[in-house]
């Protein structure tokens, strides 16, 4: 009995550092839009240098996950779990590289005249942390119902990345001297398309913890 509670506190250590992980990922994202939506350099430099606690924390996650599969030799549901936190991990980290792409893209442009009213790309990013966080939440209670909601929202984000992708083009072939900044709001659409990608895997590493067989929500 003892054992097994052991086992269950060091599980739980797993999932807070997921959370952890994920509200670093989601602190990312919104200090780069905001540092992009603002014209903020400083804050999008900041957002570039703390990455690396990111990627410390998915290696730090990685070896816990290594050593507690190791020394309690988990089967079944515990496996999964375990392995669904790795490969969790590794997608949190992905959108955090974005998060990142996207501080550089705000860096690129500059000072330039915004032309973010042309997008769609602010309802994405609030898209793509609600998804986050509705993810990660069906991982840690193990509710199919929210993974499903993921993919779900996914499709939404689909709509707008193609409405922007639109916009932005028809824009770029009638005013070609905007070429700089229209080019950086294509790669901003572009990762935040990838990041609710991203985060519907996560939403199906949950479903396939819960359900134990694989779900395509993409």
């Amino acid at each position: 009995m003892v054992v097994r509670e052991n086992f269950e506190n060091s599980l739980q250590e797993l999932q807070t550092k997921m959370t952890e992980m994920g509200e670093l990922a989601i602190s990312s994202l919104e200090k780069a839009f905001t540092a992009f939506k603002t014209q903020d350099i400083e804050l999008a430099l900041r957002v570039i240098e703390e990455d690396n606690e990111i990627d410390d924390l998915e290696e730090e996650i990685n070896q816990f996950a290594i050593w507690l599969t190791v020394k309690e030799q988990p089967v079944a549901r515990d496996l999964r779990k375990i392995i669904g936190a790795i490969k969790i991990s590794s997608e949190i980290e992905r959108i955090a590289d974005f998060g990142v792409n996207i501080a550089k893209s705000a860096i690129k442009i500059g000072s330039e005249h915004s032309l973010i009213s042309l997008t769609q790309l602010e309802s994405m990013k609030d898209a793509c942390i609600n998804m986050l966080q509705k993810a990660l939440q069906s991982f840690i209670d193990e509710n199919i119902v929210l993974a499903k909601e993921v993919g779900d929202m996914d499709d939404v984000v689909d709509e707008y990345s193609n409405e922007t992708y639109k916009q932005l083009t028809t824009y770029l072939s009638e005013h070609p001297e905007e070429t700089n900044q229209l080019v950086q709001l294509l790669f901003i659409n572009r990762y935040l398309e990838r990041t609710a990608d991203h985060i519907t895997n996560i939403a199906e590493s949950a479903a396939y913890l819960i359900k134990g067989r694989r779900y395509d929500l993409n």
